[in-house]
């Protein structure tokens, strides 16, 4: 496929050979994978178990990565989460939103300087393997509630890293958030036309055995394939009074 993709996605320039790759086994980062792959670079994926809720984005991490072919780390952060409790994310006694993901009710997803961590971690980890830059997934439509989403926390953390790791990174090393501007229906329509697995991708916040289809995570999932016209194969809990 081409460079740009499509809806805007650029590739990193100059086009690192080696990225790891922040993977949570969701949407945003499984199709950042298979399309850093389809550009020619070797991957190493890394997903971190931060005793989330929703763990079970961690199996379909696991099962994306097989598929792929890419080394996989799962980092585990665990001890953090009694440190993080306030959010629905990590605190059981915090409930899940529904509605919209941006709604101001989505404040109660944030976890504390989530991204932040797990790019800390990617780096650490591609200072070992001497890859020559780390990708992340965030796109245009965290940035309403996610701070560690924006353009400004990404240049800023470039900066931190290239600091706290100075004489041990390559030249040139990047972060790169190749989808920063675009949307989560660019991203859907990326996906199919890599023909990633996008039905085995996690978004639920709640991690039950299907999506719940009703949580910030899944109304923008859902609305996702339907703005970018691509058939939603996702299984989803039904919907109450329907029958089961």
């Amino acid at each position: 496929m081409s460079a740009d993709g499509v809806g805007g996605v650029q590739a990193p320039e100059p086009l690192p050979a080696h990225v790891v790759v922040t993977f949570s086994g969701g949407l945003d980062s499984t199709v950042l994978a298979w399309w850093l792959a389809g550009l020619g670079c070797r991957l190493t994926l890394l997903s971190i178990d931060y005793g989330q809720r929703h763990r079970k984005e961690l199996e379909s991490a696991r099962a994306a990565a097989a598929s792929l072919g890419a080394g996989h780390n799962i980092a585990d952060l665990r001890g953090l989460s009694r440190l993080l409790g306030g959010s629905a994310l990590t605190g059981e006694r915090v409930a899940v939103p529904d509605g919209y993901y941006t709604d101001v009710s989505m404040r109660a997803t944030v976890v504390p300087n989530r991204n932040a961590l797990m790019l800390d971690a990617a780096v650490a980890l591609a200072v070992t393997v001497r890859a020559d830059a780390v990708a992340i997934g965030v796109h245009s439509g965290d940035h309403p509630i996610y701070p560690d989403c924006r353009p400004a926390f990404l240049d800023a953390y470039r900066e931190t890293a290239r600091l706290a790791n100075e004489g041990f990174l390559p030249h040139g090393f990047q972060v790169a958030a190749p989808f920063i501007d675009v949307s989560k229906a660019d991203i859907v329509a990326l996906g199919a036309e890599l023909r990633a697995p996008l039905s085995a991708s996690w978004s639920c916040y709640r991690g039950r055995d299907r999506h719940c289809g009703t949580c910030g995570t899944c109304v923008e999932r859902r609305e996702a394939f339907a703005v970018a016209g691509v058939v939603d194969t996702t299984e989803y809990m039904p919907a109450e009074g329907t029958a089961r």
